[in-house]
């Protein structure tokens, strides 16, 4: 979290070496919430409420302020539902996890992760090569599969992603399978019929013997409030029956000053982020803890 955090820190520093709170100190935590990509709304909304504040006298030093500001920050976190939804039903009713996004962002290797995660949680689990266009795609899923101890489902390149899904949902309520976790084709949300297609991706997935439970959104952290875009697309685009994504998969939070991200998902699109990446290794999807997070955006270096 070292490119996050210095994104805050250091207005931090400075705001806590002066004596009182002063018109540079808001400057400094304005510009410092913008840059960590916190997004002008929530960070309008957070500075209104510390100014209300320092004017009652109830803040009236620097870190009474930065106290505050870690406390709203955190508050606005708290209550989400950020765990992976799973039903348990009757053997041959697998669960089914989407996962949508587009190029480049890691989902793929989240999935792989993901399954790795579920396989050694005793769960018996399955992945469909729903992305059926990106040159190596499945074979990199069939990787992820035989490394996890998953089954694996795929169709022919270039063909009907859809009819993969449901070929995997079919094959899985056969075998006694708990979970499906299904890739699909990274695509542009500015593409309206690449997002015509993934509608019927998820009308079909739940079609059958399956139930889909969970459609995550996987973003890469470092487009910041582009990131905002493709969930606000995304999330139009797969609303089936009042329900769209359920959560967002956050990677490459390591590598990334843009963290901040999380407050804009969050609160104007009120979709939970459920885990984030945090490095290249197995171990490094964890689930997303926001304590552990404001914490570590407050720490000094």
């Amino acid at each position: 979290m070292g490119k996050a955090r210095s994104a805050l820190t250091g207005a931090f520093l400075g705001i806590r070496g002066r004596a009182g709170i002063t018109t540079e100190t808001w400057d400094e935590l304005e510009e410092a919430l913008l840059r960590a990509d916190v997004g002008v709304r929530v960070t309008d909304e957070l500075l209104t409420g510390l100014r209300a504040r320092v004017a009652a006298k109830e803040l009236t030093d620097p870190d009474a302020l930065l106290a505050a500001l870690r406390a709203e920050m955190t508050a606005r976190l708290d209550g989400a539902d950020r765990e992976l939804q799973f039903v348990a039903g009757e053997p041959g009713s697998p669960n089914v996890w989407l996962f949508v996004g587009v190029n480049g962002v890691g989902k793929t290797t989240t999935i792989g992760k993901v399954a790795d995660q579920q396989v050694r949680g005793g769960r018996r689990v399955l992945l469909a090569a729903g992305d059926t266009f990106r040159a190596a795609a499945a074979e990199q899923l069939a990787t992820w599969a035989e490394r996890s101890g998953a089954e694996f489902v795929r169709g022919a390149e270039g063909g009907d992603p859809s009819s993969v899904i449901f070929d995997g949902v079919q094959r899985a309520g056969a075998r006694g399978v708990d979970l499906v976790l299904a890739d699909t084709a990274g695509r542009l949300h500015t593409k309206s019929n690449l997002m015509d297609e993934l509608r019927k991706v998820r009308r079909v997935a739940g079609k059958g013997p399956g139930r889909v439970t969970e459609v995550l959104l996987v973003i890469d952290a470092t487009t910041g409030q582009n990131g905002l875009t493709q969930a606000r697309e995304f999330g139009d685009a797969l609303d089936v029956d009042g329900t769209g994504l359920t959560g967002v998969v956050l990677t490459k939070l390591d590598g990334s000053a843009k963290g901040g991200i999380v407050f804009a998902i969050e609160t104007e699109l009120g979709i939970p982020v459920k885990l984030v990446g945090l490095g290249e290794t197995i171990g490094d999807l964890v689930p997303f803890e926001p304590s552990a997070f404001i914490d570590a955006l407050f720490v000094e270096p």
